[in-house]
């Protein structure tokens, strides 16, 4: 499945290499190709107009043979917390996410990588709209560039420090386009975004966990929505599971070449009486022994389309208590603009006419019970 196409290139998908290399076969210096690009790609030129050190004659004969792609900002919901959720269009009318999230004196932005998901994780909203299509280079970009201009209308003084690929999609389903977007985005000419300022977030595409980590020229964090303690939880969950056990997750994720100081992060979504027993924590401090990483807890955040529940903030610290007292290293991550569409995909959702239907719940009762903890 690809992104929709268009008669002409776009700058915003190209690398500094592709703009330099279509100056030369438009018959242009190279250095044009890197002028034109460090336009859209550090000063985030949204029109060949406001090329302003460019002759008219220049700016013309470059609009004739690419395109500037923009997303639009449809929607902005602004939390109390300080959280923003874009609704941002695509060209052929779909919509998409990104959110702003506060975390201090800094901004993280979560980026979406396609139109819907094909993974079907069972908690998720995103999933009710399935894939739709994968988003190109460009338009992931594009996101990180309408969050800094609208962060900066916003407060002057903030800028975001991390993004995280953790919106609509799973990013190594659009591996390609995954890829070309870490290139343009840590570009030294372009955007400038540091490596380890870059999360990956995936459910568990194993041949592609292993094709990322062989990667030469990008570095990203990775992180890995884990989400259960066993594979009779994470099966029902999370249906990629079936596919890629958590056994071979793991030996990926074992194999994978970690950079010095880097860690792998998996995410646990608390599901209230699914996954939150502190059973269910022992078996998860059993089951990431002797791996170099942390643990982000992550308190459901609910939304119609799934009828899951929050668990108690008491049973939410018991189970962090309990991981850490097994020695697993953990971090609460709060729940984030609770009193807006916060849930990824939610917002989306009803844009792009996804039915609303709300899953069955999955009772404690309905799963096999743990095995005992060693």
């Amino acid at each position: 499945m690809t992104a929709v196409t268009d008669s002409l290139p776009d700058l915003r998908a190209m690398t500094l290499a592709d703009a330099e290399a279509l100056a030369v076969a438009s018959g242009w210096p190279r250095f044009r190709g890197e002028q034109v690009w460090r336009w859209v790609h550090d000063k985030g030129a949204r029109g060949f107009d406001e090329m302003t050190n460019l002759n008219a004659a220049t700016r013309e004969s470059f609009a004739k043979v690419a395109r500037i792609g923009c997303l639009e900002v449809a929607e902005v919901q602004t939390s109390k917390d300080g959280t923003r959720k874009l609704r941002l269009t695509t060209r052929d009318g779909a919509s998409i996410e990104s959110v702003l999230i506060p975390m201090g004196e800094h901004v993280t932005q979560c980026i979406s990588s396609q139109v819907g998901c094909a993974v079907d994780c069972q908690f998720c909203a995103t999933a009710k709209l399935g894939l739709k299509r994968n988003l190109d280079a460009g338009e992931i970009v594009d996101q990180v560039y309408l969050g800094r201009r609208l962060l900066a209308e916003a407060d002057p003084t903030a800028r975001i420090s991390n993004i995280v690929y953790m919106g609509m999609g799973e990013p190594l389903h659009n591996y390609d386009n995954l890829v070309a977007s870490l290139r343009i985005l840590t570009d030294d000419k372009g955007a400038k975004l540091a490596h380890r300022r870059i999360t990956v977030s995936t459910s568990g595409l194993v041949p592609k966990l292993e094709k990322l980590g062989n990667e030469t020229d990008v570095r990203p964090n990775l992180a890995v929505s884990l989400n259960a303690p066993n594979d009779a939880v994470r099966d029902r969950i999370m249906p990629i599971n079936r596919k890629w056990n958590i056994g071979k997750l793991l030996a990926a994720l074992k194999a994978y070449p970690l950079e010095q100081r880097r860690r792998i992060t998996f995410e646990y979504v608390l599901l209230a009486g699914v996954n939150d027993s502190l059973a269910d924590a022992g078996q998860l401090a059993k089951l990431l022994r002797g791996f170099k990483c942390k643990v982000n807890i992550i308190p459901y955040n609910p939304h119609p389309e799934a009828e899951y529940e929050r668990p108690s903030p008491a049973q939410v610290e018991a189970f962090q208590n309990e991981c850490k007292r097994l020695g697993l290293s953990t971090y609460l991550r709060l729940p984030k603009g609770d009193d807006i569409d916060a849930a990824c995909g939610q917002l989306a959702n009803r844009s792009n006419g996804s039915p609303v239907v709300p899953l069955r719940v999955r009772k404690k009762a309905e799963l096999p019970p743990p095995p005992p903890v060693e």
